[in-house]
C-alpha cells in the first residue's frame, strides 16, 4: 500500500475524558503525599472537575483545538519539554547512539567510513523526500498499526534556533535540492555539497573532499575561532551570543549555511581514552570538552554523526524534531546500507569552502565562558554502561510478562531501594524520589511501593505465590498505563494540554496546577527509556535534573544493556551504586519467578 494512502488512515490524537484523567491523577497522588495534603488536593481537583466549572471549559477548548489541528498536544509538548528549556543541549537534552567500535588502521580508513556514511545519508534523504520509505508500524500491544511518518521529514530539514526565552524549531524545504553537509574537523567547519552541477558525488569524490578538508586543518593558516562551543552553552547565553554574531554579514552567512545543512559530520581526533562502553557514551554526549572534541560540534542540528579516528563513532541527536524510534530506524538503515563503490573521483571538483567567523571581544568572552561551562559538565557526568547477562527478554516472556513493564518495575524498585539505604522509608519525602511526571510507569511504582517487592521482602516468609501475584499486579498495571499512552489516552499530555490551553487563553492558572497542588510535574528524578536496536549499538543520555538518574535500556533475547547516568556533584546519586542495586533487584526478581514456576510445575515434589 502506498505510503500516502496508509497515512490518510491515521486518526487524530484523541482528547481523553476529563473525569478519567482527574481520577487517575488522584490515584497517583494518593501514594506520594500525606493524607492531609491529599485531602486538600482532592478538594481542589473535584472543584476543577465540577459540571460547568473551569475544567469543563478547558476541556471544550482542547476539543476545539483538536478539530482545528493535526495534533492538539504537539506544540504544547514541544515547547514545554524542549523549546522553553534553558539548559545546555549536551548531556542535559541531546541523546546519542553509540555505534559498534570501529577498527580504523589509519586516518584514511576513518575518512572512507565517513564518505560511505555521507552517501548513505544522501540516499536515505532521497527516500524521505520521495516518500518511498516503508511505513513504520507499531510493536507490542498495537503491533502492525501504521504510524505517522511526518517526523522523518524533520530528520534532515529541522534546526533548533536559540532564543532568549524560548527556542524556535525551524524547517527548510529539504526536497527542493540535494543539499549540503557541514563537515567539522579540528573545530573548523566546511560546506560539502552533495552535488556538483547536475551530478551526485560518488564515494571516491566524497573521500577526496574529506581528505582535502583534513589536510587543510593541519595548518594554522585560516584557522577560525571554535564557534561551535557556543552551541554547547545554555540556550539563553547562546541566543545572546548568536545575536551578536549575526550583526556581521560574514557570520550571518555561516549561520545560515549551518541552519540549512542536511546534517553535521564530525571528524574527531583520538580522545586518548580507553574505548570502554561508558567512555564512548560520554564522548558522544559531550566530546570530552573543548580540549578534546567538545568544540567540534554544532548541537542545534538534529543529526551530528561522529567519526573518531580512534574508531569511536555514533550520532548525537537534538531531540525536539522527532522521537527516539525515528533516530534508531534511520541510523540502522544508514549503517546497513553503507556500500563500497569502485567509481573513480572526478578530477576537477571544486573544494569545500570553510565557514568564516568574525568574533568581537564580547564573542571571544562568550567562547571562553562556554568552554568553562562545558568543562564542568564533562567532569560532572557520571556514566555507567552495564550489561545484565543473567537473562534477557526471552526469560521475561516465558513468565508471560511484558519485558518493558518488567524492566521498568526493576528500575523503580532500584530507585526506592537506594533511597531506603539512605534512610528514607515511608515518609513524606518519597514524593520527591521518583519520576515525578505522569509517565508509563506511574502505577507500576505505586503497586511496587505499596506491596514492597524488594530484595528484603523476597527473603520474607510470605508465600511465593503471594509475592508473585503482587509482582504480576505491578507489571500488569504498568502494561495498562503503557496501553493508554500508546492509544493517546495517557494522563500526562492531557493535564499538560489543560494547563497550557489556560495560558494560551490568558486565563488565570487554575489551582490544580499550582506548585503546591500539581505534584506531578515535568521534573524527573528517574528518567527512563527503552530504545531497542537491531544493530549492536546503544543509546545514552544524561540525567534531566541535578539529583536524578537517566536510564536507557535495550532488552535483548539473552541480556539487557543499561546506560545509567547521574551527576557527580549530587550527594543523592551514584551511577555505580544504581547499577549494583539494579543487578541485585533483577536477580531477586528472577529467583521469585523461578521459585513460582518450579512450585507450579512440581507441586507434589518435596523441596
Amino acid at each position: 500500500m502506498p505510503v500516502l494512502k496508509r497515512e490518510t488512515m491515521l486518526l487524530k490524537l484523541p482528547v481523553p475524558d476529563l473525569q478519567h484523567t482527574l481520577d487517575a491523577y488522584l490515584r497517583s497522588v494518593k501514594h506520594l503525599v500525606s493524607e492531609k495534603q491529599f485531602q486538600k488536593t482532592k478538594a481542589i481537583v473535584e472543584t476543577f472537575g465540577k459540571h460547568g466549572g473551569v475544567g469543563e471549559r478547558l476541556q471544550n477548548l482542547l476539543l476545539e483545538k483538536r478539530e482545528k489541528t493535526e495534533n492538539w498536544v504537539f506544540d504544547f509538548w514541544l515547547e514545554d519539554m524542549y523549546l522553553k528549556n534553558r539548559l545546555a543541549l549536551p548531556v542535559n537534552s541531546s541523546p546519542a547512539l553509540v555505534f559498534p567500535k570501529q577498527s580504523f588502521r589509519d586516518i584514511k580508513e576513518s575518512l572512507v567510513f565517513a564518505a560511505r556514511l555521507i552517501l548513505s545519508v544522501s540516499q536515505y534523504k532521497a527516500a524521505v523526500d520521495g516518500k518511498t520509505l516503508l511505513v513504520d508500524v507499531a510493536r507490542g500491544q498495537k503491533a502492525d498499526t501504521p504510524l505517522c511518518m511526518d517526523q522523518y521529514k524533520r530528520l534532515f530539514s529541522a534546526y533548533r534556533r536559540a532564543g532568549l526565552e524560548q527556542d524556535t524549531l525551524i524547517t527548510a524545504d529539504s526536497a527542493s535540492d540535494t543539499g549540503h553537509v557541514i563537515v567539522a574537523c579540528k573545530n573548523q567547519f566546511f560546506v560539502l555539497n552533495l552535488m556538483e552541477g547536475s551530478c551526485k558525488l560518488n564515494e571516491a569524490d566524497v573521500q577526496a573532499q574529506l581528505e582535502w578538508i583534513y589536510e587543510q586543518t593541519l595548518s594554522a593558516e585560516q584557522k577560525q575561532p571554535a564557534v561551535g562551543l557556543l552551541t554547547a552553552e545554555n540556550r539563553t547565553d547562546w541566543a545572546r551570543a548568536r545575536d551578536q554574531l549575526l550583526k556581521d554579514p560574514v557570520n550571518r552567512e555561516s549561520v545560515e549555511l549551518m541552519e540549512r545543512c542536511v546534517c553535521v559530520v564530525c571528524l574527531d581526533d583520538p580522545a586518548g581514552l580507553e574505548p570502554s562502553d561508558a567512555n564512548r557514551a560520554a564522548l558522544m554526549l559531550h566530546g570530552e570538552g573543548h580540549e578534546k572534541n567538545g568544540a567540534n560540534r554544532w548541537y542545534d542540528k538534529p543529526l551530528q554523526f561522529v567519526i573518531g579516528a580512534d574508531g569511536v563513532c555514533g550520532v548525537v541527536c537534538e531531540h525536539s524534531p522527532f522521537e527516539g524510534i525515528v533516530l534508531v530506524q534511520c541510523t540502522e538503515h544508514l549503517l546497513k546500507n553503507m556500500c563500497q563503490s569502485s567509481a573513480r573521483s572526478a578530477s576537477e571538483l571544486p573544494h569545500p569552502h570553510r565557514l568564516l567567523w568574525k568574533c568581537s571581544p564580547r564573542t571571544q568572552g562568550a567562547l571562553a565562558s562556554a568552554a568553562d561551562h562545558l568543562h564542568r559538565l564533562v567532569r560532572n557526568l557520571d556514566m555507567n554502561v552495564f550489561t545484565f547477562a543473567v537473562y534477557g527478554k526471552e526469560f521475561i516472556k516465558q513468565q508471560k510478562m511484558s519485558p518493558d513493564a518488567f524492566i521498568q518495575l526493576a528500575l523503580q524498585l532500584t530507585r526506592v531501594h537506594l533511597r531506603e539505604r539512605a534512610g528514607f522509608r515511608e515518609g513524606h519525602d518519597r514524593r520527591r524520589n521518583i519520576h515525578s511526571g505522569f509517565t508509563f510507569f506511574r502505577l507500576s511504582f505505586i503497586f511496587c511501593h505499596k506491596h514492597r517487592i524488594s530484595s528484603v521482602n523476597l527473603s520474607s516468609s510470605s508465600q511465593d505465590a503471594e509475592k508473585m501475584e503482587k509482582l504480576r499486579a505491578a507489571v500488569d498495571a504498568q502494561s495498562k498505563v503503557t496501553a493508554l499512552a500508546v492509544t493517546g489516552m495517557g494522563t500526562d499530555n492531557h493535564l499538560l494540554g489543560l494547563r497550557d490551553i489556560a495560558k494560551e487563553m490568558k486565563m488565570e492558572t487554575p489551582d490544580i496546577f499550582s506548585d503546591e497542588t500539581y505534584h506531578i510535574s515535568n521534573h524527573f528524578m528517574l528518567s527512563t527509556s527503552q530504545v531497542p536496536t537491531a544493530e549492536e549499538m546503544f543509546c545514552c543520555y544524561g540525567p534531566v535534573v541535578p539529583d536524578g538518574y537517566g536510564v536507557c535500556y535495550n532488552p535483548r533475547p539473552a541480556h539487557v544493556l543499561f546506560c545509567v547516568s547521574s551527576f557527580r556533584e549530587s550527594k543523592e546519586t551514584c551511577s555505580g551504586l544504581f547499577v549494583k542495586a539494579l543487578d541485585e533487584g533483577l536477580q531477586d526478581m528472577r529467583i521469585l519467578c523461578t521459585k513460582h514456576t518450579d512450585h507450579r510445575s512440581t507441586p507434589n515434589t518435596p523441596k
